[in-house]
């Protein structure tokens, strides 16, 4: 599929947006069976909603970006870009966006988590000035959506 290079306007969430996230979230496969995308969002309206962004070009939700700040890092998660327009630079306006509004909350560091086998976005974020810093991510769920 071709790349449309338009203009990207980047704001808050909205409710109106949810089913729209989601379909971007489902095919970008960013949703795992382990992972309800609505209580996922549910849960980011609790805390700092602020943070949960969305970019819309040519009439349509084509960007999705989830922050997270607790005080002493910053997360990124959900950064997501309509297949159709990944490589047009909307990824990487979606990550300044947040990234702004962290260094805002005076967070001094960002981290995220990437599969390993996910390359091209190891690829991209490597891109934007993120590092590998050699430390093994480990998980615990407290709570099962399923």
């Amino acid at each position: 599929m071709a790349v449309v290079n338009s203009p990207m306007h980047i704001r808050p969430f909205e409710e109106k947006d949810r089913s729209a996230v989601i379909r971007l979230w489902k095919e970008t496969g960013l949703v795992v069976p382990h992972n309800d995308p609505d209580k996922d969002i549910d849960r980011k309206l609790e805390v700092n909603p602020e943070l949960f962004l969305v970019g819309e070009a040519g009439g349509e939700l084509v960007a999705t970006v989830m922050g997270g700040y607790e005080g002493h890092r910053g997360w990124i998660n959900y950064l997501a870009v309509k297949p159709g327009r990944q490589r047009s630079g909307h990824g990487r306006l979606m990550a300044e966006a947040v990234e702004r509004l962290l260094a805002a909350k005076g967070c001094p560091k960002i981290n995220l988590q990437i599969r390993a086998t996910n390359t091209d976005v190891i690829e991209f974020y490597t891109a934007l000035g993120y590092g590998n810093d050699n430390v093994v991510g480990l998980g615990k769920r407290l709570i099962q959506d399923q």
